[in-house]
């Protein structure tokens, strides 16, 4: 991680937590991004992804930034865009869900090859995007949870805005979005793999 990394991070974080919409939701959305950074921090000194894996990893957690600082449901910029194309929601949110696959893709694509876990390159697109799927359904399950345990807070964070299919629109998305990643950026990780070594 670069010095911009980190300074582009911290920025986003403290405007984010200036004033957002709600502090209780800005903590649970911006939480899986302070997460990911002590987790990048702790592994760093045995573990360093290739600088595609960082960045991706940082406009993700720019976009769960964002989210935590407007909700989901409310970010401006969407609101604009709903107005123009006569969307009946806000679909920021859907943002967020294509990008809980298209990163994670990479992510999971690097963890895979460099440790080995899939000897055959054949299963690796199959593992990749099976693992993305069920990060996304087990994100699905703590919105429920946390849906749950908090009334007030429940609407906000899932952001489903009365649509139905909230739920399954949301892993379809992250689906395409590992799809999509894994078939427009595996020639540049590969690249970026074998100048590491790996």
């Amino acid at each position: 991680m670069t010095k911009l990394w980190y300074l582009v991070f911290a920025v986003v974080l403290i405007w984010s937590g200036i004033a957002p919409k709600d502090y209780f939701t800005w903590a649970l959305e911006v939480s899986p991004a302070v997460i990911a950074l002590a987790l990048l921090l702790g592994t760093q000194h045995f573990f360093k992804f290739t600088p595609l894996a960082y960045w991706l990893i940082l406009i993700h957690c720019v976009i769960l930034m964002i989210g935590g600082h407007y909700t989901y449901a409310e970010v401006p910029l969407f609101d604009w865009l709903s107005e123009q194309f006569g969307w009946e929601r806000n679909n920021y949110d859907k943002v967020g869900h294509f990008a809980q696959g298209f990163i994670p893709a990479i992510i999971t694509r690097e963890i895979l090859i460099r440790n080995h876990v899939v000897p055959k390159r054949g299963w690796l697109f199959v593992v990749t995007v099976s693992v993305c799927l069920a990060i996304s359904a087990f994100y699905e399950l703590i919105e429920w949870w946390v849906a749950l345990l908090s009334d007030e807070a429940a609407d906000s964070f899932l952001g489903t805005q009365g649509y139905v299919w909230d739920t399954q629109s949301d892993m379809m998305l992250a689906l395409i979005g590992a799809i999509i990643a894994l078939l427009a950026l595996q020639k540049l990780h590969d690249r970026q793999l074998r100048s590491i070594g790996a």
